[in-house]
């Protein structure tokens, strides 16, 4: 899985790519965590790239979500495919997650 780092309007945004699955969850969720305590306290997660999700991907964004409510954040998803939005509904996962639709919406949300 490879990921892509940026910042916007004091958003830390992670855009990781391609399959969330036992081999990618775990680089993706120690350096999710990394930037939250590095001070990357608002975190934008797009996951519009990504095809599939495991329950080590959920682990990884749910550990995430941990250190964000923990460090006072905020961590917001957005880009969710129709299959990964049907596999956070199958994990009851809607509730808790902020899940945005676009980039934009989960940039206003974030700040």
């Amino acid at each position: 899985m490879d990921m892509i780092e940026s910042n916007a309007d004091g958003v830390t945004i992670m855009e990781p790519r391609g399959r969330m699955d036992t081999l990618g969850a775990k680089p993706f969720g120690e350096r999710a965590v990394e930037l939250i305590r590095g001070g990357g306290i608002r975190m934008l997660i797009d996951l519009r790239q990504i095809q599939y999700i495991s329950s080590a991907g959920f682990r990884a964004l749910l550990i995430a979500h941990k250190q964000s409510v923990e460090s006072k954040g905020k961590l917001v998803l957005c880009g969710l495919s129709a299959e990964v939005r049907r596999m956070f509904e199958l994990g009851a996962f809607l509730d808790v997650f902020t899940i945005c639709g676009t980039r934009e919406e989960g940039l206003a949300k974030a700040k």
